[in-house]
């Protein structure tokens, strides 16, 4: 069999390096001269991928052959050709009709993976790994770090996935399950959203409960998801937030969350009577009133700075870093530079309309 499967291997004749450090090249059949993708893997499930080599699901590359050699896994699958979501992303070009195609389209495919038996948990979904062909469809790639999913387990023994989009349980707080993609499903739902500038309530519910720190607060299968993503019509209240001004909803009132509310209120009205009392040395009259006026902007662009208003993040592109360190510094960044700038502006004012006070 290893013989077979070696002689195999050897008709695929390296024509492109696609990446080196990851081991990816571009190979062609030398019989047929159909062109396939190879990889080199150092971290695998091989038990996985004979099943996907078995079994093939629709909206995954297809496994055209492999070999275990020296602890490393020869893998010839189908060349699929496209542009990867996370350009797609970074180009900013998504909108809510290709948002939905795309979350159909990954949907369709989990739904494959986890009704498997046993259920396949891909635990690497994020942007890099799906590629959106010409035909605008989603295809979702790199089954390193898949598993099967094992019910009894209580922690996963190996702890693999990306930063930014892997569940807590891929940190050791638990055992990788369906709900483990469906967490990074809504982080790569959310990124798109943002990406997009497109808000929605409803889209923006299902977000929080896939990325629910507990798994079973999350939704309890793929089936379940999809039903509330494509089935379920908006509530009432819903369909009237999705006018064209819900979008300009301050945070803290787009979700209709009571909690929310209650703290933005007691937020925006704070910083209104903070900013709106203020008494500056030497300011009087006009003056004084511009200072005021110019803290409270500071008091709202710390918010919508914090909240990502109107994709405002987008200005600084660490604000969408997926390291969270780096993402949460980048806000920071964000924030300062803003009350800066308006500092700055305000004191060029004073300076030349008010410099006799």
């Amino acid at each position: 069999m290893d013989l077979n499967r070696r002689l195999a291997i050897s008709y695929y004749k390296t024509i492109a390096t696609l990446n080196e450090p990851h081991k990816i090249y571009l190979v062609q059949h030398q019989e047929t001269k159909k062109i396939y993708l190879k990889k080199i893997l150092d971290i695998f499930n091989l038990e996985v991928y004979e099943s996907l080599f078995n079994h093939p699901i629709t909206g995954t590359p297809a496994i055209i052959d492999y070999m275990e050699q020296n602890g490393q896994l020869i893998l010839i699958e189908e060349f699929i050709s496209g542009i990867s979501l996370e350009e797609i992303i970074e180009s900013r070009t998504l909108n809510l009709d290709d948002i939905m195609a795309y979350m159909n389209d990954l949907c369709q495919i989990l739904e494959q993976l986890h009704f498997h038996t046993p259920a396949i948990i891909h635990r690497d979904i994020k942007p890099s790994n799906i590629i959106i062909t010409s035909w605008n469809h989603a295809v979702l790639l790199d089954f390193n770090a898949a598993k099967f999913h094992s019910p009894s387990a209580t922690k996963d023994t190996v702890l693999l996935g990306t930063q930014g989009y892997a569940a807590p349980e891929q940190h050791g707080y638990g055992s990788s399950s369906s709900q483990t993609d469906i967490y990074t499903l809504g982080i790569l739902l959310r990124e798109m959203t943002e990406a997009s500038g497109t808000y929605s309530p409803k889209l923006d519910r299902i977000i929080t409960k896939c990325t629910q720190m507990n798994p079973y607060d999350r939704y309890h299968n793929i089936k379940e998801l999809k039903k509330e993503l494509f089935e379920l019509p908006d509530s009432p209240s819903e369909e009237r937030d999705s006018s064209p001004l819900a979008r300009y909803a301050l945070p803290g009132f787009r979700t209709k969350t009571s909690w929310k509310m209650f703290l933005a209120g007691f937020y925006y009205y704070f910083s209104t009577w903070l900013s709106f009392t203020l008494e500056v040395k030497n300011k009087y009259g006009l003056a004084l009133w511009v200072n005021r006026i110019f803290l409270y902007i500071i008091f709202l662009f710390l918010v919508f700075g914090t909240c990502n208003y109107l994709n405002i993040q987008s200005i600084l592109p660490l604000c969408r870093h997926k390291n969270r360190f780096l993402r949460y510094l980048g806000i920071l960044i964000l924030n300062i530079s803003i009350s800066l700038g308006i500092l700055i502006i305000l004191s060029t004012i004073d300076s030349i309309f008010f410099s006799s006070q």
